[in-house]
């Protein structure tokens, strides 16, 4: 995409105590502002002058990650947070990661949903769909060339606790979804995304900066 911003790093460096003025700084730290975004009308609304760069990836201590956020609210009008990623989030997410125009054949040969039991102690129920069908699946109810809609991934998601509910008698629809894992990636309310493609890298990229937009407040 033309507009596209380029990723701002930074680093934290460090040079030990004792030692000669020539040894170069180890770096402790690392992050990047960055964002890729795939629709043009998520930045319809933005001047073209103006970069958006949603998200923020790090590289090291929670500490120094404090302490950096810290820094940049004080100087710059700006607001850190951790990535909201909803249950209705990770059921999108699911569907685009396996549907059409993608290579599902990988490390990861099924998709899998996990969902959480509330009781104590916590009980997880693991719902793996072997990735050629859940594609196949998302193939038979998405069938025009646009974005998969909200209601689309409503009802491949009922059809697939349809599914469940007629092997073990237990209704996938009255818990939550809490982590989903295809072959591009992983990505868990928990706010955590494991990337597992180098090939999908931007892609995956595009559909967590569209999350991050949405959970902007202005």
């Amino acid at each position: 995409m033309n507009r596209d911003p380029l990723a701002v790093p930074i680093q934290i460096s460090s040079k030990p105590p004792l030692t000669k003025a020539s040894t170069e700084d180890r770096i402790v730290w690392t992050g990047w502002f960055c964002g890729t975004c795939t629709e043009d009308d998520l930045l319809e609304e933005l001047p073209k002058t103006f970069t958006c760069l949603p998200l923020f990836l790090y590289n090291g201590s929670q500490a120094l990650t404090a302490i950096v956020g810290t820094w940049f609210q004080r100087n710059f009008d700006c607001c850190f947070g951790k990535l909201v990623i909803s249950s209705q989030d990770l059921k999108w997410l699911a569907a685009m990661w396996t549907g059409s125009g993608y290579d599902v054949s990988g490390s990861v040969s099924a998709t899998e949903l996990v969902f959480s039991v509330p009781v104590e102690p916590r009980i997880d129920i693991s719902f793996a769909i072997h990735a050629e069908d859940f594609k196949t699946s998302c193939n038979d109810i998405h069938k025009s060339k646009d974005e998969v809609t909200l209601d689309e991934v409503g009802n491949l998601f009922q059809c697939l606790y349809l599914h469940f509910f007629r092997h073990f008698r237990i209704h996938l629809s009255a818990i939550q979804l809490v982590k989903v894992t295809a072959s591009m990636a992983s990505a868990h309310c928990e706010r955590k995304v494991k990337f597992l493609s180098k090939d999908y890298l931007i892609r995956v990229l595009g559909f967590i900066t569209e999350l991050a937009i949405i959970n902007i407040q202005y």
